[in-house]
């Protein structure tokens, strides 16, 4: 299949240039550009793109209130923050906006292609710089003492899905987790995708917070 993704970068030469690196891509198609979040909305009620790389710091509307409107409107739309920036203020605030991945502008082409491809798989795409800070903060998570626990899971993850997740929260792609525990990585993926319906969470992100608020990792 070949993946739509939407360029949004208030940068022109920025996302010429990225258009062109994704454009040799045959499983990846730039269907088009915007110049600032608000741009964004429309081009995706247009374009209906598959992924969305987006930038955070841009005029007219920024890329973490346009991630927000956009995941409310297009759920379906996945959408990955391409930035200069990777403090822990905008980190946190496009994931909790709905960002499904973050990464620096420095990332390599390859890199920036599977994670598109990643994404719009349904699985989240950190830089490790970034995913390193997703782990501190859920290691610093308080233990709310005194208030009540979460609920049990009504099915409990199997101990292959309990390594699975434990290692997703370390910021391990699926490639990466197949490799440390000896499978092939679709049966990673069938695990990812038992680990999200059984925590209840949306994405990768998510299912670690979610599994460090129920004592699992």
């Amino acid at each position: 299949m070949t993946v739509r993704v939407l360029l949004v970068d208030d940068q022109a030469l920025f996302r010429e240039a990225l258009a062109m690196l994704l454009g040799v891509r045959p499983d990846v198609e730039v269907v088009g550009e915007a110049g600032d979040g608000a741009q964004a909305l429309d081009r995706v009620t247009d374009l209906r793109p598959d992924v969305v790389l987006m930038d955070l710091r841009m005029p007219v509307l920024d890329g973490i209130a346009a991630t927000r409107r956009l995941r409310a409107a297009h759920p379906g739309v996945r959408v990955i923050a391409l930035t200069t920036f990777d403090d822990d203020d905008d980190v946190f605030a496009a994931l909790r906006a709905g960002a499904v991945g973050y990464l620096l502008k420095d990332v390599s082409s390859a890199r920036l292609a599977e994670a598109v491809l990643a994404a719009a798989r349904g699985e989240s795409v950190l830089q490790p710089s970034v995913a390193a800070k997703v782990v501190a903060r859920i290691a610093a998570l308080p233990a709310d003492e005194g208030q009540p626990r979460p609920q049990p899971l009504v099915v409990p993850l199997s101990d292959r899905e309990l390594e699975v997740v434990r290692l997703l929260a370390e910021g391990h792609s699926n490639r990466e987790i197949a490799a440390a525990l000896f499978l092939a990585e679709g049966t990673v993926k069938n695990h990812v995708t038992n680990v999200l319906g059984k925590l209840g969470a949306r994405d990768r992100t998510q299912a670690a917070l979610r599994a460090r608020s129920l004592g699992l990792l």
